[in-house]
């Protein structure tokens, strides 16, 4: 961790003895000759942290490399192409890093496989605490697809690595009767559900994501692959308690749908479902970061905690199903789980997607950004309040 500037007598040393003086002082966090006492990195919240980075980004432009938040101090990390951009960064209150790959080249990566490696099984995203593009490879992914993978990953240098995942990439839509979490309820009885209780359309259970209002008509938020399977939705299996119709749903490239309530009149609380008896009030969206600490809600599994590890992923759930943009976590999650709320205190932060693995053996899973599903529909976090 670099806290502050070098000395600037570091400075006036000649030569390639100097040059790695200076190098090993900003990579290395004990490494300044200066007598002056350096300066603390802050610890930020993830909105903080936010605001910051995205203003260090617009100075640096190309020069930047990507940030996160270090889960153990709050501290933002810089990724800089230049030893002369660490004390700026420094000096505005973040932890400067000296990586290799720009972002530009990053992202250029990113469009390589989306042209020449898009395998079903594989999701792929840009990772800033390694500063390379982690390409994850389900069980699926073998033999010549496997090859095609390698190759294409390979010819890239240093810009790309595969992880393999045990499990086997899929949407988390379900079926039949919660088999544990949410119930759909929560709240003040009679307001209606809140986000991670169950909903159910045709014969596919889903969970419902976040309460939003569209020109103050209720509705709510769910997962585009869900609102693709049924066009109406209902608080039970057997259809006897109706809740909403779907009038905006994008699935694949995105993954949200928009349902409105059938009854104008419902008043349904901004809410996710903790489980327990308890609801965790919603009051706004805020865009992910890498590093953050966020939990997800959901009727199968119901509340679980996790951390985001990449940003703008991209999974290839196979039969032309490629969905992109989305938050990739930690967080493990189970089929009917599928538009669940995954939130940050009281922030609204994504809709769960689909990823690999289970709450028994761990994986990875997928979010669509709730901030991109908002602006899509014109929808506000809230119902009516």
């Amino acid at each position: 961790m670099y806290h502050r500037h070098v000395n600037k007598r570091a400075g006036a040393i000649a030569g390639a003895a100097g040059a790695a003086i200076l190098a090993a002082a900003i990579l290395l966090p004990d490494a300044h000759a200066g007598t002056e006492p350096p300066a603390a990195p802050r610890a930020l919240g993830a909105p903080s942290a936010t605001r910051l980075a995205e203003s260090l980004t617009a100075e640096l432009g190309d020069r930047s490399a990507g940030w996160y938040l270090d889960g153990a101090t709050g501290h933002l990390v810089m990724n800089v192409l230049a030893e002369e951009d660490a004390e700026r960064v420094a000096a505005k209150g973040a932890v400067p890093r000296v990586v290799p790959n720009s972002m530009p080249a990053l992202k250029a990566g990113v469009q390589t496989l989306r042209d020449s490696a898009s395998v079903p099984g594989t999701a792929w995203s840009i990772d800033p605490r390694t500063n390379r593009i982690v390409v994850l490879a389900d069980r699926t992914v073998t033999g010549r697809k496997m090859a095609a993978l390698t190759k294409a990953t390979k010819e890239m240098g240093g810009l790309a690595t595969v992880k393999r995942s045990a499990g086997e990439l899929r949407r988390f839509d379900g079926g039949g009767e919660t088999t544990g979490g949410g119930t759909g309820g929560g709240g003040q009885q009679g307001a209606g559900p809140v986000g991670g209780g169950a909903i159910f359309g045709g014969s596919a259970r889903c969970s419902l994501g976040f309460n939003v209002t569209v020109q103050g008509i209720p509705a709510f938020l769910t997962a585009g692959h869900c609102g693709n399977e049924s066009p109406t939705w209902t608080a039970d299996q057997a259809g006897s308690r109706p809740l909403g119709t779907v009038t905006d749903s994008r699935f694949p490239e995105n993954d949200f749908a928009l349902v409105t309530y059938d009854d104008p009149g419902t008043r349904p609380q901004s809410a996710v479902d903790l489980g327990n008896g308890s609801t965790q009030p919603i009051t706004k969206a805020a865009e992910a970061a890498v590093g953050m600490t966020v939990q997800r809600s959901g009727s199968t599994t119901g509340v679980r905690d996790g951390t985001v590890t990449g940003l703008d992923a991209t999974v290839n759930y196979g039969n032309g199903d490629i969905v992109g943009g989305l938050i990739q976590t930690d967080v493990c999650a189970e089929p009917g789980d599928s538009g669940g709320s995954m939130f940050s205190g009281d922030a609204a932060i994504g809709l769960t997607s689909g990823g690999s693995g289970d709450c028994t053996q761990g994986g990875e899973t997928f979010f669509q950004p709730v901030t991109r599903a908002l602006d899509a529909t014109g929808a506000q976090i809230g119902a009516g309040s």
